[in-house]
């Protein structure tokens, strides 16, 4: 995970400053690449993987808008997201669809994560614990 801090430098680096972001632009980006895994506000609020978190449960996390900034080097996306002018993170084969990320499209992603209702995820519950309901931060 040493990339990480690396990866972020370079891109902020090179990002434009002063560039407005666009949520209508990020919607696009959740559309065509992320809602097949994520539940994405009322894109599909009955689709996305089980075992992934919606983006609102992201956004609601102490560190959510760090997590959305830097998706890209976070399981399991490294093996399927690019970034440009940058060696790729696994030599596996991608199991969806590649797609390369620059910081702006990143931007764009966050403002139209932004627009999204946020869910506290202490709020969340979570079946099983052997019959009794627990949340999140337990």
């Amino acid at each position: 995970m040493l990339r990480l801090p690396v990866i972020a430098a370079c891109l902020l680096i090179t990002s434009p400053g002063g560039a407005a972001s666009d949520a209508a632009k990020g919607r696009a980006i959740a559309v065509d690449h992320c809602k097949r895994c994520h539940v994405v506000g009322d894109l599909n609020k009955f689709g996305g993987i089980g075992s992934t978190p919606s983006f609102q449960l992201i956004a609601g996390m102490k560190d959510g808008m760090e997590r959305f900034q830097t998706f890209y080097a976070r399981r399991p996306h490294p093996n399927f997201v690019r970034l440009p002018n940058l060696p790729r993170f696994s030599k596996a084969p991608p199991y969806a669809i590649p797609f390369t990320v620059t910081e702006a499209s990143i931007e764009n992603l966050m403002a139209f994560v932004k627009t999204l209702k946020v869910r506290d995820v202490n709020q969340v519950p979570v079946v099983g614990g052997f019959g009794r309901k627990r949340q999140l931060g337990q």
